[in-house]
């Protein structure tokens, strides 16, 4: 039996830094850390144990006096994205405090007509300045890839913290589940391939 060795990332064709970014030069960007994935039309496989590891790396960095700033969905009234409802609000165990920006966003990208880069800009972190990004939250596949994906287009280097994330299980175009788990993987695998460094746990991220 034959067997296929990985490809070269294109991170690595690219000559790209793969460490992980260290906190005391980052801003971390918790990403939709909200009851809409806790219970529900909406819920996530292991989404209680990625909050709890979100928990962990927020006051990390709260601690290190890292800049921290939240995103949230907003899908609208009566929708599970509702922010207006509890259904929509950031779950308490990673709120945020005061001197903390919040940003809104209607579609995966966190940096697609949002004040996000804005609020990285007042926080000294432009792209180009030399602060790095540390990603956190809720959907894997979705708005965390492709928050690295926007943030890798304009310029700025991201580190994806795995298990701060989650996703579902889902219907493939040929009616096959694919199961949460694999669609977890192939989503840190697509940001690892070119758009960000993606590390395990909270503690992989260096002070």
């Amino acid at each position: 039996m034959s067997t296929v060795s990985p490809s070269t990332t294109l991170r690595d064709l690219s000559g790209l830094d793969n460490r992980p970014a260290r906190l005391s030069d980052s801003v971390l960007i918790m990403i939709d850390f909200q009851n809409t994935y806790r219970t529900g039309v909406m819920a996530l496989d292991g989404a209680e144990e990625a909050l709890a590891a979100g928990a962990r790396l927020l006051a990390r960095a709260r601690a290190a006096g890292t800049p921290v700033v939240h995103v949230l969905n907003d899908g609208g009234e009566g929708t599970p994205y509702d922010i207006r409802a509890q259904i929509g609000e950031i779950s308490d165990e990673v709120a945020p405090v005061e001197g903390e920006a919040v940003v809104v966003k209607q579609v995966p990208n966190a940096f697609h007509a949002t004040e996000l880069e804005k609020a990285l800009t007042d926080l000294g972190a432009a792209p180009g300045s030399g602060k790095d990004l540390v990603l956190a939250g809720f959907m894997t596949h979705m708005c965390i890839s492709y928050t690295a994906q926007g943030a890798f287009n304009l310029g700025y280097r991201s580190t994806v913290v795995a298990e701060t994330t989650a996703t579902r299980a889902l219907p493939g175009p040929d009616g096959t589940v694919l199961p949460a788990a694999a669609l977890q993987s192939a989503a840190l695998t697509t940001v690892a391939d070119l758009f960000g460094v993606v590390v395990a746990t909270v503690d992989d991220i260096p002070a």
